[in-house]
């Protein structure tokens, strides 16, 4: 190999990946926390609810590295698109009372946008929360700003209006944040309030998840993880998003309790839980900036694992995900 080229290896290698795969496994969670945090993250806290155990929270690092907090693994964090679960659990409870029906479609359900959405007179509610719609990705369009205040959901959906489908209706899945925002619409307009309320009466408040909000708007900040983006020497903790299905904001445990629930079928009842089961799945990851989640129910363990990292860009998110593997590692070995 030219000189030029083992130079480039050396300088491309992504060390942090390769220092999480390669080292050895410690015997214990919180040894793993430690050492990712010891390893390009400045915050991690992990739940873990696991058979045979009481459940379980670790955390490693900072809250805020700017004023050298040390982690609170009940800190809350923006947990992004986790925030789907929460809407498609919301949407098979009122599918199982017969108030929504998944089979309707778009045009039908928002008739204002039959027009300016292609297909929607094919594109049914069940493709919408499937992410099979073609409906393209607001996030993925010009004009779209991560490191910007979203702080009307109605402009990113201005992005993707009037444009050419991604793909025609239920022939393949790509994930769309536009098919939640359109979600969180046709929720509000089927209850006439807020589709966030019917999220707290109804799915948390008689779970007792009471660590778990609609938005930042809803929270005081200082019980907010702050959260840093690679190059972006800010913390970008102040930056709000307001769209329905990656704005709420919650504590590890409560979303570890809320997808124990969801998957045991305690949160929703044994025919809405049918419902969810055929529609949605029991995982989901989030990014923000500065904010990467992971909640995972692994069925072969009986298990849930939640991670949140308080570091985006770069190989924070390579990090992160070797981390979550390691510790199933050691759960493993327990």
């Amino acid at each position: 190999m030219p000189l030029v080229g083992i130079a480039s290896a050396v300088v491309f290698v992504p060390w942090g990946g390769v220092w999480a795969w390669l080292a050895p496994l410690p015997d214990t969670v919180q040894e793993q926390v430690d050492d990712a945090a010891g390893h390009g993250l400045d915050g991690i806290i992990v739940y873990v609810d696991a058979p045979g155990q009481p459940p379980a929270l670790y955390a490693a690092g900072y809250r805020d590295r700017d004023a050298q907090t040390p982690a609170d693994a009940n800190a809350l964090f923006k947990i992004a698109s986790i925030s789907k679960l929460y809407l498609a659990a919301a949407t098979a409870k009122l599918a199982a009372e017969q108030r929504l029906d998944l089979d309707a479609t778009l045009a039908h359900l928002l008739p204002q946008f039959a027009d300016r959405i292609k297909h929607a007179d094919r594109i049914t509610l069940r493709m919408l929360v499937q992410h099979r719609s073609g409906i393209p990705n607001f996030t993925d369009l010009d004009g779209f700003a991560w490191i910007t205040r979203q702080s009307n959901p109605q402009d990113n959906l201005a992005l993707a209006l009037d444009r050419p489908a991604d793909f025609a209706p239920d022939t393949r899945r790509s994930y769309s944040n536009t098919n939640y925002l359109l979600l969180g619409m046709i929720l509000d307009d089927t209850l006439g309030y807020p589709h966030q309320d019917y999220i707290h009466h109804e799915l948390l408040a008689p779970a007792g998840l009471n660590q778990t909000y609609p938005s930042l708007a809803a929270v005081d900040p200082k019980d907010v993880a702050s959260g840093y983006h690679h190059g972006i020497d800010e913390d970008l903790k102040p930056l709000v998003y307001t769209t329905p299905g990656g704005s709420m904001i919650a504590t590890a445990q409560d979303v570890g309790r809320f997808l124990r629930a969801l998957c045991d079928g305690s949160l929703l009842g044994e025919e809405a839980t049918a419902v969810y089961n055929g529609l949605y799945d029991q995982e989901h990851t989030g990014w923000l900036p500065g904010y990467y989640s992971i909640a995972r129910y692994h069925p072969d363990r009986d298990t849930v694992v939640v991670q949140f990292v308080s570091n985006t860009g770069d190989e924070a998110e390579l990090v992160a995900n070797v981390t979550y593997g390691r510790i199933l590692r050691i759960l493993d070995a327990d």
